[in-house]
């Protein structure tokens, strides 16, 4: 698909070309999850169950020679925990098998694999035992890396950590959730906890977390399981990846902007400094008044996420996170929930023009993966939002190429237009 440029654009040789999902969105029958769960509730917080999802536990490989035939070099991924470890202790090789399959489909295919250990979807046994609240998950974290690294290792090219680890404060401070003892008492928590025979104090799924006490226990997780995946099979980079935001501040609101990033950004940047490379996902922006988030202003457009559609925020995302963690940096997740494919490529073109100015500048950034393939389970808001390069069936699972990602494909083909 031709398409004129609005900027010249040049990226380096060898950067990374790619698109993104999350095993619970795609893969379907994840029964083990504690989202599965979650989505079977009576008084569900879920428009709808994840079901069959778009079935790419058995369709990857002709999703996979899709995305390569498209122009990409690299495709991104996770492995669900809830899978590969369905017992506590207890590892299926069945399973490990299954992604292993995977992972040899995209170098089949000549495309990089970039592996996600934990895509926010948990082993339902785990939610039971105080998830991402409990201590103890840290060491069960390191310890499923661990079995991964040493079964998988040799094929894996990048590997993220957590996926936004920092989600559970950014969400509160976007007041979707609310205080800790609102999410203690969520209606959701307790008929979950009551499913699974134990108090609501002790079930926790992320990102639904108490930020107080996931916070630590994350990064301990973090630290754990980049331990766990270097000592295993093969040598590749390990990072995690942060929900970033172009956080703005109106007059008066600077106080309370810089108090806001330094929660939900500034501490996990930090903590960021002494891995192999940092994961940038970044969709809008948010304006700070004196009190905390304003509402858009009345020109905004609005994408299906109800974010304002600001193909710029990943550029300001990319600075500030490149002087504060002080590594290189992969857009692990940029893109755009709408109907309109044209919007889809408006918004891509004008990010990858940000993307291209931060090279300019010297900033050290490896790749770009589009979120997402596939138009899939978009967690709480069930299949409504499209996010995808590519369109899917619902009732029949068949793949329809859309004009976005024949243009992206061909654009990461010629690598930009250096």
């Amino acid at each position: 698909m031709e398409r004129e440029l609005a900027i010249a654009m040049k990226f380096p040789a060898g950067f990374r070309w790619g698109a993104a999902t999350a095993a619970h969105q795609v893969e379907g029958a994840n029964t083990n999850s504690d989202f599965w769960l979650l989505e079977h509730l009576d008084g569900t917080v879920f428009m709808e169950p994840s079901g069959d999802a778009c079935d790419h536990y058995h369709r990857y490989p002709d999703d996979i020679a899709l995305l390569a035939s498209l122009g990409f070099n690299a495709y991104r991924f996770s492995i669900e925990w809830a899978r590969v470890e369905p017992a506590p202790g207890e590892f299926s090789i069945a399973q490990l098998d299954h992604y292993r399959r995977m992972l040899e489909t995209c170098h089949r295919h000549g495309l990089a694999a970039v592996v996600t250990m934990h895509h926010f979807s948990s082993p339902r046994w785990l939610a039971a035992r105080g998830g991402w609240e409990a201590a103890e998950t840290a060491m069960l974290f390191a310890r499923y890396c661990e079995r991964v690294a040493n079964h998988l290792g040799d094929l894996i090219d990048t590997a993220c950590t957590i996926n936004e680890i920092n989600l559970p404060v950014v969400l509160r401070q976007s007041g979707f959730l609310h205080s800790d003892d609102a999410i203690l008492r969520a209606q959701w928590r307790v008929a979950a906890a009551r499913a699974v025979g134990v108090e609501a104090e002790n079930f926790s799924s992320f990102p639904f977390c108490v930020r107080s006490l996931s916070r630590e226990v994350l990064l301990d997780a973090h630290r754990g399981a980049t331990q766990a995946l270097r000592a295993g099979r093969g040598k590749f980079p390990i990072g995690m990846t942060l929900a970033l935001r172009d956080m703005q501040a109106v007059p008066g609101g600077e106080d309370a902007c810089a108090r806001a990033r330094g929660e939900a950004e500034d501490i996990y940047l930090e903590a960021a400094r002494g891995d192999d490379f940092l994961g940038v996902q970044c969709y809008t922006r948010e304006r700070f008044g004196e009190h905390g988030v304003l509402p858009a202003d009345g020109s905004a457009r609005f994408t299906q996420m109800g974010y304002e559609f600001c193909p710029e925020a990943l550029e300001a995302a990319i600075r500030y996170a490149a002087a504060a963690a002080c590594v290189p940096l992969i857009v692990t997740e940029s893109g755009v929930a709408t109907a309109d494919d044209s919007q889809r490529i408006e918004f891509v073109e004008r990010a990858l023009a940000g993307v291209a100015r931060c090279l300019r500048d010297g900033i050290d950034v490896r790749g770009y993966f589009h979120w997402s393939l596939l138009d899939n389970f978009e967690w709480l808001f069930g299949y409504a939002p499209r996010f995808g390069l590519i369109a899917v069936d619902r009732e029949t699972q068949r793949r329809t190429v859309k004009p976005s990602a024949e243009w992206l494909g061909a654009f990461a083909r010629a690598n930009g237009t250096g």
